[in-house]
């Protein structure tokens, strides 16, 4: 027979309540992480389409000069302007032949007071001509 000895062993009452109290905040942050990446990567996908709509209004056939930024504007203030922030579009010629728009802004920020990560999005398209058929 074993002698009758208490048991001396640590208690574990509360640990439980401590191991969250530190893991908790740690999952708040990544939940938070990842909602702040979707809200950029939604802004950045709204800016990315008004950069294509405004190539296509700015490479079509006799555009008038600044088509491409008020296509591009037009579709901010339509579909993006809760999410894409101080939306800005800049239309320019980068070769002879082609026109290019980009639009620039920033995410939506979670956290009050701190500005949202910024977004730059761009699109070139060739400018639409008429031609003869055996023309180059």
């Amino acid at each position: 027979m074993r002698p009758a000895v208490a048991s001396v062993r640590p208690r574990d009452d509360g640990s439980v309540t401590v191991e969250l109290s530190i893991l908790f905040p740690a999952l708040l942050l990544l939940v938070t992480a990842l909602v702040q990446y979707g809200l950029w990567f939604h802004a950045r996908s709204v800016a990315l389409a008004a950069a294509q709509q405004g190539v296509v209004a700015a490479a079509a056939y006799q555009a008038p000069p600044g088509a491409g930024v008020d296509g591009a504007t037009a579709f901010v203030v339509a579909h993006g302007s809760q999410t894409l922030l101080d939306a800005a579009a800049t239309q320019d010629v980068p070769a002879p032949g082609t026109v290019s728009v980009e639009v620039n802004g920033r995410s939506v920020s979670l956290i009050p007071g701190v500005l949202g990560p910024a977004v730059v999005q761009s699109a070139t398209a060739p400018v639409e001509r008429f031609t003869v058929a055996g023309a180059p």
